[in-house]
């Protein structure tokens, strides 16, 4: 393995907090850029120096920044201005960044980018646009889930942990039949290491789907956390919605396994929902 200066934008991210560990551990020089360590890592204001010239000196660079959340976050902000215009923003400077110094990076994309009904959708297939345009290589995701710092963002694993942790009782956004790939957040880093690694191996519109290729329902979800609080000593109790997910909308696409050819994930949702609820119950003891 050859030791690369690595950027990772969004590192205060439910995926790029465990990237940004990740590759440190692999002997990496790796460089997190996020709003959350203050206003020189905003992504959103040009001109800025600071992150300039990370991207300047970076060998590698991972695009994964974007204002985004779980469902409930989506719900409440993915149609509004300040949403929007913050996307739009934080891709042209970022992107014109990445043109300017001709890095090779990784821009990431989502499974919703085909669902032009969900502004968070539209604004991912424009990334992906720029990134072909620049000839990167956009990675889509399918449900990620680890731990998360901002639980206002949280999605469907961890938004459920928490409130197993702090109600007894609470109704989903859903009615729960709805099926979802999940992706334990390691297992994630690891492809994207792969992806790094054999990055020239790969053609600039490859689908690059970074998923567990299983589907699961959103009450077969509730139901292995439900265990998990019952082994631990605790009741929690999840109501179903009368509806679908209003930010889907049901929509269901297939993964590509074209990526299979490299890397395939390695752990169970179980496990991985297990990993989840131990350290999110480490860290509230």
């Amino acid at each position: 393995m050859t030791k690369k200066r690595v950027a990772v934008l969004g590192s205060s991210g439910q995926i790029g907090a465990y990237l940004e560990e990740y590759l440190k551990e692999k002997g990496h020089d790796v460089i997190g850029v996020d709003i959350v360590e203050g206003p020189q890592n905003d992504l959103c204001v040009t001109p800025n120096t600071y992150v300039e010239s990370i991207i300047k000196n970076a060998d590698f660079v991972f695009f994964l920044a974007f204002d985004v959340g779980g469902s409930h976050y989506l719900k409440k902000y993915q149609h509004t201005f300040q949403f929007i215009n913050n996307n739009t923003r934080m891709m042209a400077n970022t992107f014109a960044l990445l043109e300017k110094y001709r890095k090779r990076f990784i821009f990431a994309s989502s499974q919703m980018s085909n669902m032009s009904y969900s502004p968070y959708g539209v604004m991912k297939r424009v990334g992906e646009l720029h990134t072909t345009a620049l000839k990167g290589l956009t990675v889509k995701f399918w449900n990620v889930y680890g731990i998360e710092k901002d639980m206002e963002k949280a999605h469907v694993i961890t938004d459920f942990i928490r409130r197993g942790f702090e109600e007894g009782e609470f109704e989903m956004m859903t009615d729960g039949t709805e099926e979802r790939q999940f992706l334990y957040a390691e297992d994630c880093c690891e492809a994207l290491e792969t992806v790094m690694d054999k990055y020239d191996e790969f053609g600039r519109e490859d689908p690059l789907h970074i998923t567990s290729f299983t589907y699961s329902t959103v009450n077969e979800v509730a139901a292995t956390i439900t265990q998990l609080f019952i082994d631990s000593g605790k009741l929690v109790t999840f109501v179903a919605a009368d509806s679908k997910d209003e930010v889907q909308k049901d929509k269901r696409n297939e993964a590509d396994p074209y990526i299979c050819q490299w890397w395939k994930p390695k752990t169970d949702l179980k496990d991985g929902i297990m990993k989840v609820f131990n350290d999110m119950r480490e860290s509230r003891s």
